[in-house]
């Protein structure tokens, strides 16, 4: 493994559901990052658009989908306000890795590109730990997220 691909942002969730349940949970976007997607997240080739007006807007197109164990989504596109490189995203992926562990199931999110040298780290870290270690892991655990409402940010 090269340097830096050590450096990407990563979070691991372990939860006491079957695989398939953590993959409809990843795939059901609105219910645990915005409810405002536009767009398809659940098969190879959808696309979706995250979209904050004015502050944030990306577009993913799911580009490997195992079922119960792998969802890859390329951003295709991207425009931060808030960052230099508006399109600093652009080309990276996002990535879902679900696997066993024991008895539990392991889901391992992986930004790969958001890694410490860009600018959109200090910001983008903290907002995907919340998404996935609280959100995305209530919308496993308890069948409701926390997503962002329709044109509004959390902050």
């Amino acid at each position: 493994m090269n340097t830096s691909s050590t450096q990407n942002f990563t979070t691991t969730i372990l939860v006491d559901r079957p695989p398939g349940e953590v993959f409809n949970a990843v795939t059901n976007v609105r219910g645990w990052w915005s409810r405002g997607i536009e767009g398809n997240a659940e098969k190879l080739n959808d696309e979706f658009i995250f979209q904050v007006p004015g502050v944030h807007y990306s577009k993913q197109k799911l580009i490997e989908v195992i079922p119960d164990r792998k969802v890859v989504w390329l951003v295709t596109d991207s425009d931060m306000s808030f960052l230099a490189d508006k399109s600093e995203w652009t080309g990276t992926k996002v990535i879902f890795d679900i696997s066993k562990e024991g008895d539990k199931t392991k889901l391992t999110f992986t930004h790969e590109g958001l890694v410490p040298q860009v600018e959109c780290y200090g910001a983008c870290m903290p907002a995907w730990t919340q998404y996935i270690q609280q959100s995305l892991l209530r919308l496993i655990t308890t069948g409701k997220g926390t997503p962002n409402l329709e044109g509004s940010v959390s902050r």
